[in-house]
């Protein structure tokens, strides 16, 4: 049967594509902590006022009395500087490991948590390898080795430092570690799309809605661990659907979806459970070639990951699971007390947690703010209600690559929801201030191709096509609200402030 339509749909995809793109990018350029611009230019003139009038006293020439100003005015810039294009502890202790990398070729930040504006919470202290006391990024290495690695080619061919140019430098790199990734997801989700949707309303609809209806694009501007998987998880899923309808496992394909799995569960520790589920189908299903390309694949990722945190830490296990003091205190790496350059005496963040990161006590009062409550999945993102009744529809009458897809999507949602919930209670703070349930995030992909039969269903009539654009228009507003840092509280968090019940 030909496709009449086909061609005018990938038009609509590529424009899709080009406006989502052009969105992230614009947030990217003008990312700032807040706007300080005013404020630094008047501190810095103030400073400067007082230096002319020293060189006044002076025997200069204009040019030596221009080059000692020009000079003067970098130098108290960079000491008075407030603004920073690294919006939160979270993104910012790795973009301070990423430094110490590739400017000191270490992993510990003692000297760069020193500098004025780079400072973070999500910091651990252990001894290293020399005997003493250092701080390091309590992220697992491997998630920004990358962007060392980018930094490292960005510094080397441009002379660009994050340093001494946070803008300049910042902003390149976010345009590499974040847009190329969510560009790659949007083309390869375009092809399940094709592959599995049907009508043109249905496919178009899942296409604005990975594009503007998730709370990723909010999250373009910090470095994040949220995006990766989300992109990890799509290449994953697309690489498999492609070898189910082809019925042959090739190699290339296999290479990718294992690696590509074991990179979502290493940016998501309970992604495991997805890499579970493709390695459990590959085996049932092509079992030679599961232990000739997919195994291998995925164990470089996990060799790599554990290798980086030894190297790093000298330890197997990743900085998080060095929480629990109660047999050695020294084990323990987030709980620390030290003493700073000026002789006072600081204790780590996590002594004496505050806030949304105290926890919440009630687990029922914390599932239901995570799923329909002021983080909630469903709450903020409800174009996600049809991708578990797409899911369910799948499962009723789909084919059975449609089937798997759906149970696979549906279980794994149930098992992370619940590790989630039952995490200790220092754990069930929804991610801290932030933009929704951001864990859950990665599911963004899968779920986008689970709603293909609920949107389907929907073009029936104007009723349906109306309930479907209001919840994707209310799903693209709450990723809209965080105008220029994701690192804040969701609106429904704010209206209910606003309003006297929070």
């Amino acid at each position: 049967m030909i496709d009449s339509t086909a061609t005018l749909r990938r038009s609509v995809y590529l424009l899709l594509i080009a406006l989502a793109v052009g969105n992230m990018v614009g947030r990217i350029l003008a990312v700032d902590s807040v706007d300080l611009t005013r404020l630094e230019r008047q501190r810095i003139d103030e400073r400067m006022r007082d230096y002319r009038v020293e060189l006044a006293n002076e025997q200069l020439s204009d040019s030596e009395i221009a080059e000692r100003l020009s000079r003067k005015r970098a130098e108290v810039a960079k000491k008075l500087r407030l603004g920073r294009p690294f919006l939160s502890a979270n993104d910012r202790s790795r973009w301070m490991a990423s430094r110490a990398l590739v400017e000191q070729g270490t992993f510990a930040i003692d000297e760069i948590l020193k500098e004025p504006t780079w400072d973070s919470i999500d910091i651990v202290r252990h001894k290293g390898a020399d005997g003493e006391f250092h701080f390091y990024s309590s992220k697992p290495p491997l998630t920004y080795l990358h962007m060392a690695a980018g930094y490292w080619l960005l510094n080397r061919t441009t002379g660009l430092s994050l340093a001494d140019d946070p803008y300049a430098a910042g902003r390149i790199l976010l345009l590499l570690i974040n847009v190329l990734p969510m560009v790659v997801m949007f083309v390869v989700v375009v092809d399940v799309i094709e592959r599995l949707g049907t009508g043109d309303f249905a496919r178009l609809f899942a296409m604005a809605v990975i594009t503007f209806g998730t709370l990723l694009s909010a999250f373009a501007v910090v470095a994040n661990n949220h995006t990766w998987a989300a992109a990890c998880a799509s290449v994953a899923v697309w690489a498999y659907v492609r070898m189910r309808q082809s019925g042959a496992a090739t190699p290339g394909l296999t290479i990718v979806t294992g690696m590509a799995a074991a990179l979502t569960a290493a940016c998501e520790l309970p992604a495991l459970a997805f890499l579970a589920l493709l390695s459990l189908a590959f085996l049932v299903r092509w079992p030679k070639a599961t232990f000739a390309w997919f195994s291998p694949a995925a164990l470089i990722v996990i060799v790599a990951y554990f290798g980086a945190n030894h190297y790093a830490h000298d330890s197997w296990r990743p900085p998080y699971m060095h929480r629990n003091g109660d047999i050695n205190a020294e084990d323990n790496w987030y709980l620390y007390t030290y003493t700073d350059d000026k002789g006072v005496e600081r204790s780590s963040y996590w002594t004496n947690r505050q806030g949304i990161d105290a926890g919440e006590p009630n687990k029922v009062v914390y599932a239901l703010h995570a799923l329909i409550g002021h983080h909630g999945v469903f709450s903020l993102t409800p174009v996600w209600i049809l991708a578990m009744v797409g899911g369910l529809m799948w499962l009723a009458r789909g084919g059975g690559l449609e089937r798997e897809l759906a149970a696979a999507t549906i279980s794994l949602t149930i098992i992370c929801l619940a590790f989630y919930i039952n995490r200790p209670l220092e754990d069930r703070n929804y991610g801290g201030m932030t933009q929704g349930f951001r864990w859950m995030f990665w599911f963004a992909p899968l779920w986008t191709i689970t709603l293909l039969p609920a949107a389907k269903s929907l073009d029936c009539c104007r009723l349906g096509r109306a309930i479907a654009l209001t919840l994707l228009a209310w799903s693209a507003m709450s990723a809209a609200y965080p105008t220029w840092n994701p690192w804040t509280q969701p609106w429904i968090w704010d209206w209910m402030e606003y309003v006297g019940v929070k």
